[in-house]
């Protein structure tokens, strides 16, 4: 049997199980109590008998016993003719969400919701928060790539490390909350960036943003802290909250930046993200092609790095005044020395 088809007969096995008078929203703890294996019996669908294991035909939606396909659909929000085609192992590659759905609604275990994600050819759920830990191997990629802009981000987009060139290309993020250097955080609720986007490279952005923070509450179901940003991001941004909502797929594929810097100008450079396999890291990296304007701004700034920045349109107080007691002083200076200098003809 094909991996497909040991997946149609779990879904099979697993929805066979349910009493149909017990069809409802999935229990936390008590899946056990409603648990029971069904006897064979026969199947109104294609003429096909379903054995206790489900392994003898196809069951579909007008089962006498057991959680009907039609009663499956609805508490997953998938219709009844694809729910019909993975049992029948015809529909091939169910996303992440399709089978946290399916997990939920069937009301599996934790061993018997990674075995689901196995068979499907899917990366398991990870228990737990999303990982901050960055593996040495990482660390030294951002040492070797110094004439790049590195950002390694975790799976809930917290910048977790960078090297000095994206500091100097995009401003120093240990300057800022830890809040402020998610990527979500900082986009959707417009906190302040030198990164711009044409309309139509921001919604692929956008889109790609939402479609990973939503796989990421699928692996990490327990983590309340992504749960609490997800939660931060709709009540704060409008727009985030109808990208949720429109369950919007997208991926991160190579885009274009026109970054602002206050001392080199504006920059044009391409951005890609890598995933790495293992840690659920996220690596984003900036580059120009060789001899261009904005190659050559980033091999500056790999000079100077953030040492020589734009003094602030608005300088405090304190800043401002010491500036004009020196101002004051140069020109008392410039005045003694003419008065004491001889005169020309």
């Amino acid at each position: 049997m094909t991996r497909h088809g040991e997946l149609g007969t779990a879904l099979h096995r697993w929805r066979d199980r349910i009493p149909t008078a017990e069809a409802g929203p999935p229990a936390d703890e008590s899946r056990e109590s409603g648990e029971r294996e069904s006897g064979e019996r026969e199947s109104a669908e294609a003429g096909g008998t379903c054995g206790a294991d489900g392994t003898t035909g196809a069951c579909g939606a007008d089962r006498a016993m057991g959680l009907r396909l039609t009663e499956l659909a609805r508490l997953t929000g998938l219709s009844v003719d694809y729910l019909g085609r993975l049992e029948e192992g015809r529909a091939t590659s169910p996303s992440a969400q399709v089978l946290a759905s399916l997990a939920r609604a069937l009301r599996l275990s934790e061993e018997e919701r990674r075995h689901l994600f196995l068979l499907a050819g899917q990366s398991p759920p990870a228990l737990g928060r999303v990982s901050e830990l960055v593996p040495p191997s990482v660390r030294r990629l951002l040492g070797r790539l110094g004439g790049t802009p590195v950002g390694v981000y975790d799976a809930s987009w917290n910048l977790l490390t960078w090297n000095p060139l994206w500091a100097a290309l995009v401003g120093d993020p240990s300057e800022i909350s830890a809040r402020g250097r998610n990527a979500a955080w900082q986009h959707f609720t417009g906190q302040p960036s030198r990164v711009t986007h044409t309309p139509e490279q921001e919604a692929g952005f956008e889109a790609a943003l939402v479609a990973d923070l939503r796989a990421a509450t699928v692996h990490y179901p327990t983590d309340v802290r992504l749960r609490f940003l997800i939660g931060e991001l709709r009540r704060a941004s409008a727009r985030f909250a109808a990208l949720w909502n429109s369950r919007i797929a997208g991926s991160h594929a190579t885009g274009v930046s026109t970054v602002l810097h206050p001392d080199v100008g504006p920059l044009t450079v391409d951005r890609d993200t890598f995933t790495v396999p293992g840690c659920d890291l996220r690596i984003s990296a900036y580059s120009a092609a060789p001899g261009t304007e904005a190659a050559e701004k980033l091999r500056l700034l790999d000079v100077i790095g953030t040492d020589i920045m734009s003094a602030p349109a608005a300088p405090p107080a304190p800043f401002a005044e010491h500036a004009e007691h020196a101002e004051h002083a140069e020109h008392a200076e410039q005045v003694q020395h003419a008065e004491h200098a001889p005169a020309t003809e």
